[in-house]
This record gives C-alpha cells, sequence and structure tokens, in this order.
C-alpha cells in the first residue's frame, strides 16, 4: 500500500501538516554516484512557492539523506531520506475538521479508516509526492549510467494545447518557463489562462507528456507486468491523475490497420520501426523506440469558492475552504510524472539484467 517496485522499491510515509515526509529506497545498485545536489534541484522542481501560479506555501523541501550512501556512492544498502515539514498553517483547515471538501479523499477515507487527518488532506495530501520525487531521482541516476533519459513536460493547460508532437520540440526549454511547456508562445497562454483562473478563485486542469529515450529493447514482462501496465499503475497512483495514454492512444482506435500499423526496416544492425503508434512498447515489451505517453490530471479540488456538501454527521451544508492551494496542479507535477516512469524504467531495467545473468 505504501510500498512501490519490485527489485527497485521506494516505501514511503509521512502527512501534510506532520513533522516530515520521507522514506526508504532499498535495491539501488552500489556503486553509483549519488549526486546529493541532483536530488535537491529535482525536489526544487516539484517545492511549493515556486512561482505566482502554484501554491505560495513557502516550503525550502531540504531532503536530508539518512542512510545508503558512503563517500558520494550509493552503498546497495537502503536509502533512507526525509524532509521536515516547516510552514504548516493547520488551522486554516480547522472550519473543515468534521466537512467533506467535494472531489477530496475526505469522505472515502473517512468512511473507509472511521476518522482522517483534516489538516491539508494529511496522507492524501500531494505533499506525499516529495518522497516519489526523491526516489525518481535515484532512479534517474541508475538510468542515466545506462543512457537513459525521462523528460516530461506541460503539453496541455485547460483547453490551451501544444499543437506540435514532441518530436518537433526542443524538450530543453522545458524548465525555460513557469509552467514548463517547451513552446514559449503555448507557454505563454497557459500561464495567462492560469493567473485567470486563479483570480476567479477556480482551477483548471491538464495534461503531461513524458518521454523516455535510450530504453532497451526487452523491458516489460508478459502477461500482466506489461512495460505499458507498469507504466498506467504508477501514473494512476498519483493524485488528480484521471486519465493515462501511449503511443497513439485513444486517437489510434479510429485508424485501420494498415494505418496504424508500425512497419520494421533495418538500421545497420538494428531493427527500427518507420513509425512509432506503438508508443515504444508492443506486447507489453519495449522494442528500442522512443516511449511516449500522456498524464491527465483534474483541476485542482480544492477551490476558494462557496460549494454545497455534506458534513460527518450526514447533514448538508455550505462550505468555504481556507489555505494556500495550486490553481492548476500541472507545472508542480511534471517531476513527479518524470519521478514515478524513472522508478518504473529502472525496476524493470533490474528485472531484465537480473535474468540475463
Amino acid at each position: 500500500m505504501n510500498s512501490f517496485g519490485n527489485l527497485f522499491r521506494l516505501t514511503t510515509f509521512g502527512e501534510s501538516h506532520g513533522l516530515a515526509v520521507g522514506g526508504v529506497v532499498d535495491g539501488m545498485p552500489s556503486g553509483v554516484d549519488v549526486d546529493e545536489a541532483f536530488i535537491q534541484a529535482e525536489l526544487n522542481r516539484r517545492r511549493p512557492g515556486q512561482s505566482n501560479i502554484t501554491t505560495p506555501r513557502d516550503e525550502k523541501d531540504r531532503v536530508k539523506i539518512l542512510s545508503g550512501i558512503f563517500r558520494g556512492k550509493s552503498t546497495g544498502t537502503p536509502i533512507g531520506f526525509m524532509v521536515e515539514n516547516t510552514n504548516q498553517h493547520s488551522n486554516d483547515y480547522d472550519n473543515i475538521a468534521d466537512v467533506f471538501r467535494p472531489s477530496h479523499a475526505d469522505f472515502t477515507y473517512f468512511s473507509k479508516y472511521g476518522l482522517r487527518d483534516h489538516r491539508g488532506g494529511g496522507r492524501s495530501s500531494a505533499r506525499e509526492t516529495i518522497s516519489r520525487v526523491v526516489g525518481g531521482a535515484l532512479a534517474k541516476l541508475v538510468l542515466q549510467k545506462e543512457g537513459i533519459s525521462v523528460t516530461a513536460y506541460t503539453s496541455q493547460v485547460g483547453d490551451v494545447a501544444v499543437s506540435k508532437p514532441y518530436t518537433e520540440l526542443d524538450l530543453s526549454k522545458t524548465e525555460a518557463n513557469i509552467v514548463r511547456c517547451p513552446d514559449s508562445e503555448t507557454a505563454s497562454r497557459m500561464i495567462e489562462l492560469i493567473s485567470k483562473v486563479k483570480s476567479e478563485r477556480d482551477s483548471v486542469g491538464g495534461v503531461v507528456t513524458c518521454v523516455i529515450k535510450g530504453a532497451p529493447v526487452g523491458l516489460g514482462e508478459p502477461c500482466f507486468d506489461k512495460l505499458q501496465a507498469l507504466l498506467a499503475h504508477a501514473m494512476l497512483s498519483i493524485g488528480a491523475v484521471k486519465g493515462f495514454e501511449y503511443g497513439s492512444g485513444f486517437a489510434g482506435s479510429a485508424l485501420r490497420g494498415s494505418q496504424h500499423n508500425d512497419t520494421f526496416y533495418m538500421d545497420g544492425d538494428c531493427v527500427r520501426t518507420r513509425t512509432n503508434n506503438s508508443g515504444g512498447i508492443q506486447g507489453g515489451i519495449s522494442n528500442g523506440e522512443d516511449i511516449y505517453f500522456r498524464v491527465a490530471f483534474k483541476p485542482t479540488a480544492t477551490i476558494l469558492m462557496e460549494q454545497p456538501t455534506v458534513n460527518s454527521l450526514n447533514q448538508e451544508v455550505m462550505t468555504t475552504v481556507k489555505g494556500r492551494h495550486d490553481p492548476c496542479v500541472v507545472p508542480r507535477a511534471v517531476p513527479i510524472v518524470e519521478a514515478m516512469a524513472a522508478m518504473v524504467m529502472t525496476d524493470a531495467l533490474l528485472i531484465q539484467k537480473s535474468w540475463q545473468r
């Protein structure tokens, strides 16, 4: 329930307004150079308060590595880490201690467990994803040694979408703006939309596209651990995610086989495909082409306007939420999508290597 992965395994702990969040990564190969500055940089991409279109909660999210690293290298033992919570405003949530916020986990947590931590959503808060980003950063360090990269970007906010495929974008420009869209003109319109929605005390959703380059042929296991199934599991475990598609996705269902098939050809000694509607995965196994997928995020459930709801006494009431919240989660979700994808790929890589020896 609180662990993810097989050979490369992340276990997390912590709540939004507790003392800290953190985790343990087990299965990190020994001898990997661990750049703690890189891990912190990944957390900085996720942290709150980074721009005027994100929540103003001011958390520096400084990671403390507790074990598993010696003289800058992984030892092969569990890597423990934690990030302290330092800027909670728990009293902002006093008025909803017994009220279920619309589209939140309040009602389902209370129904399942008989109690809930109303302060920022407790364990259901997006603050839990800090641990995922640390685990993903460690996974990226493993993948770098194998020439595998994981890059995500904001491809849609509301009805404002990038019209070009990822192959026509310079993904190195993703961090050039606060919305994390490599198309500068589209990014400006996205920022304008988020700012407008924020001023109206509302929220908006969007889409993150992720591209994995350099994956070798053979990752993924039939039948139930197909690579796309593992990626889907990872993405759908992120709060606010409502959809996942890879390759041609739902649009591919409107094509004929003659249009959709990725025909093979020889590129020297390598088998390649002329198109990539398969999204780099065939039969649940990577085929050596780019792996790409899209993740849909709903509008942030917490909006600063009055809404009808129900309380813990089953009474219909009106509620107004206070606090500091993102008008759009998508820009901060980009590093989270990368992190989950990196852990899936690292786990799949280690599984593949384990039986090849």
